[in-house]
């Protein structure tokens, strides 16, 4: 995947009129979808998708419980108290939240943090309560802060209660089976774009375990930059389930180069994936990762998932011992060097037979990985899906 870092030559002044023209056009089209009966909540799920997601927290406040289809009078119920002392959980979820201070804004008082701190422990301690079919992991605070931050601990309670029983809900079982299937669809993806990305990191049997943080916190725990987290929440919460792991292939497909220059070796792939850029472009990422679930949507990814569960349990079970045993290989380098040089060599011999893969290559990686205009038909196609798929988790009436 080429990465351009430089959107055109249009001067500043005249990109900022451009986007605050379009922003002010976004407002104006959210407050209307808002204002109708019954509230037209495709309009919403194109505006959370498409350039700048819903741009304000004040905004995010009324579109978010639209999104997960909250009803108002769950959102106007007072959050109860929760007993902590005798509650199983309660000892972890303390230990998770103290170490959370990163997720808090820079600068905030500490008397302010560590009542948001408390207000966090219960929303988790009270979600839990009212669900016992789930389980709480190590990262389901990364998710919850984000809520409390941008909505207030009344809100926050609903929404992440409706989270946790349907997006969230696999990664809240007793086992991590249901994660680790998740984190299965990666490779497919990878595979479908970019075979060269996939057999370089299948050879230096890395899995996928390096995204495991990203998928189970919707990335909050891996992203300095409170605003890039509620982006991509933004996002999420307006698409399939499976986003987030589409999300997690298109930063892998991003820094090909930086992959593709890595010792072949398990330990250094997973170091260097696992440190994720703080600089992405987000926009661009969220909309090639639309395109993807377009042109491969989980039914078709499916059965590749399930064929790589062995390959992705074993990674969860011995990474560290694999580490240790594994050695520097450049073979698979090599192989790439040797291929190039023949592939530049039949150019010369015969410009047809290398003609058309070239292209054949170009017209699918344009096709999958292409910007659209404004999100476009991917935007639309990614919307309809979501609400093809919303009501078995009986998120619209």
């Amino acid at each position: 995947m080429k990465r351009s870092r430089n959107v055109g030559a249009s001067s500043p002044v005249n990109g900022k009129q451009d986007w605050d023209t379009r922003r002010k056009r976004k407002i104006a089209d959210i407050t209307q979808a808002l204002s109708v009966s019954p509230v037209d909540v495709a309009t919403l799920r194109r505006m959370a998708i498409s350039e700048g997601g819903l741009l304000t927290d004040e905004i995010r406040c009324q579109v978010w419980p639209r999104l997960l289809n909250v009803p108002p009078d769950v959102l106007d119920q007072e959050p109860e108290t929760v007993e902590r002392e005798n509650n199983k959980d309660y000892n972890q979820v303390l230990l998770d939240v103290q170490r959370s201070l990163r997720r808090f804004p820079p600068g905030m008082p500490d008397e302010q943090r560590e009542g948001l701190q408390e207000e966090l422990i219960d929303i988790i301690l009270r979600v839990l309560k009212r669900n016992p079919q789930l389980h709480y992991y190590q990262g389901y605070h990364d998710i919850v802060v984000t809520f409390l931050l941008v909505l207030g601990e009344r809100l926050a309670t609903a929404l992440v209660e409706k989270l946790s029983t349907h997006h969230l809900r696999d990664f809240m079982d007793p086992t991590m089976d249901n994660t680790k299937h998740i984190l299965n669809y990666l490779m497919p993806i990878i595979e479908r774009v970019n075979p060269e990305v996939h057999d370089f990191m299948e050879q230096a049997e890395v899995g996928t375990v390096f995204a495991l943080s990203w998928l189970i916190t919707w990335f909050g725990h891996v992203l300095s930059d409170f605003r890039h987290v509620v982006r991509l929440y933004d996002f999420f919460l307006a698409c399939h389930p499976l986003m987030p792991i589409y999300f997690a292939a298109v930063i892998v497909l991003y820094r090909e180069e930086e992959v593709l220059d890595c010792e072949c070796d398990m330990a250094m792939v997973h170091h260097l994936l696992s440190q994720i850029p703080q600089d992405l472009p987000y926009e661009t990422l969220i909309s090639r990762a639309g395109d993807l679930f377009v042109q491969f949507p989980p039914s078709e990814l499916a059965r590749e998932a399930v064929s790589h569960e062995s390959t992705a349990a074993s990674t969860f079970k011995d990474f560290d011992l694999a580490s240790t045993q594994q050695r520097p290989d450049s073979v698979l380098r090599r192989r790439r060097k040797q291929k190039q040089a023949a592939l530049e060599s039949s150019a010369v011999n015969s410009v047809v037979t290398v003609a058309q893969p070239s292209a054949a290559r170009r017209f699918v990686r344009l096709a999958v990985m292409g910007l659209t205009v404004a999100l476009g038909a991917a935007a639309l196609a990614v919307v309809n899906t979501a609400l093809e798929w919303a009501p078995k988790l009986d998120l619209f009436p």
